[in-house]
């Protein structure tokens, strides 16, 4: 065989596999999402405001990071003070921050007293105020949530009762856009229920999730003091913690009724920034724990998904310069270079992002009433998703790569939407 024979045949396995790998995950996420739907989300117990009955409830200890946190301290605060569990204290950490979030904190610590307020003078990281708030807590549950976050009433009663099994030291809640003003905001919306949701409820179908939700997770204190706690270097604390846990032998849960409401980037730059940070970080943790995770075959399928959709980003990037070099440097044109949206390929990918949408909203619409009036909006999201997710992949694993170890992820203030205050009156259940 000739090597232009070759390479053509190489280029053609390549574009199928940019082609073919993104539908196939689709349909491995349906029918995982189907698969815990049936398992763990069918009457009688799934309305939110309705969970089951228990004999006791054990204290719990809601921990908030803060980092100039001025405009939203108190909305979550007060929402965290309409709970409806009988037993739990909020410690916040105000992690150096430049503004008024200590005064506003402190305020709030006089009002509430189940609020107590910790003050670091510099900025420490995320990691290192839910370390510190950790060990300052008798509380064997921890909740995390961020400085911008508001918990539905019963969000603990419904992650509290994962810890009646002993196996359990983590369990992640389900995170609900509320930045819905903008065409960003209302895409990424689409995201939380036909990426994100559908994704957990897959891997939580094979026993292994990627990460949980930083924004809203709950862990067993003796689980994190095994694991060795949250990570002062990792740029998402999230992701290396959930692996640590499931690699030192914790199951970790996730908990589509523990509902918690939150702020999206409604910019690009906004939203890019995030996305290139949670894909370098979670580069960074697959580097710090290959080895570990190579003597742990139970860990291998997620380990396989993420190798895999590295390979897919990089794929789609050589895909993407030669076809341009090919139109630019040798003159050809259209029609004879193969284009990157083709034929039947094509329409079998529109047509699984539409049933993975729909399907999503089926499964979600116990839980954001606000779902359908952003459809028209939420079906271009699996495609930008693809696009997002390889740019943010090529650029993240040099990054990755590059960073020094033991340098410590301190707080940058991101994005968090164009008018939040406008979108509360949606959200209200």
């Amino acid at each position: 065989m000739t090597l232009p024979a070759l390479m053509g045949n190489f280029w053609g396995v390549m574009l199928s596999y940019v082609f073919l790998y993104p539908v196939l995950m689709s349909l491995l996420w349906m029918i995982g999402g189907v698969a815990f739907y049936f398992r763990y989300e069918r009457h009688p117990h799934r309305i939110v405001s309705q969970p089951p009955e228990r004999a006791d409830y054990p204290l719990i200890a809601v921990l908030v990071p803060c980092f100039n946190e001025e405009a939203n301290a108190r909305d979550t605060i007060d929402a965290l003070m309409d709970l409806r569990y009988p037993n739990f204290e909020v410690i916040a950490i105000n992690d150096g921050s430049r503004d008024r979030t200590g005064e506003i904190l402190d305020a709030l610590a006089d009002e509430y007293p189940q609020l107590r307020v910790i003050h670091n003078v510099k900025n420490q990281g995320k990691a290192v105020g839910l370390n510190t708030a950790a060990l300052l807590t008798h509380a064997e549950i921890l909740v995390g949530i961020d400085g911008d976050a508001r918990l539905d009433p019963w969000c603990l009663h419904w992650l509290v009762r994962h810890f009646d099994v002993p196996e359990v030291g983590a369990v992640t809640g389900n995170p609900r856009v509320r930045t819905r003003s903008t065409l960003l905001g209302r895409i990424q919306v689409g995201e939380f229920s036909s990426i994100v949701g559908l994704i957990k409820r897959a891997q939580r179908s094979i026993g292994l999730i990627f990460t949980v939700a930083g924004v809203i997770a709950a862990f067993r204190r003796s689980a994190l003091f095994e694991a060795g706690f949250w990570s002062p270097d990792k740029l998402t604390e999230d992701v290396d913690i959930t692996w640590k846990l499931q690699l030192a032998g914790w199951e970790v849960r996730f908990e589509p009724r523990a509902l918690c409401w939150i702020l999206m980037p409604e910019t690009l730059k906004g939203l890019w920034n995030q996305r290139l940070r949670w894909a370098t970080g979670g580069a960074q943790v697959i580097f710090d724990y290959w080895s570990e995770i190579w003597q742990r075959p139970r860990m291998w399928p997620v380990f396989v998904e993420y190798s895999m959709s590295i390979l897919w980003a990089f794929c789609m990037a050589l895909l993407v310069v030669y076809r341009t070099a090919d139109l630019v440097f040798y003159k050809h044109d259209l029609q004879s270079v193969p284009v990157l949206m083709l034929g039947w390929t094509g329409l079998l990918i529109g047509t699984t992002c539409l049933v993975q949408m729909m399907l999503s909203l089926w499964l979600d619409r116990p839980y954001d009433q606000g779902l359908l009036k952003n459809y028209f909006w939420m079906i271009w999201y699996p495609v930008i998703y693809w696009v997002l997710s390889a740019t943010t992949a090529v650029a993240a694993l040099p990054a990755a790569l590059a960073r020094r170890s033991g340098k410590r992820a301190t707080w940058i203030s991101p994005d968090r939407g164009i008018s939040p205050d406008t979108n509360r009156a949606n959200n209200k259940r």
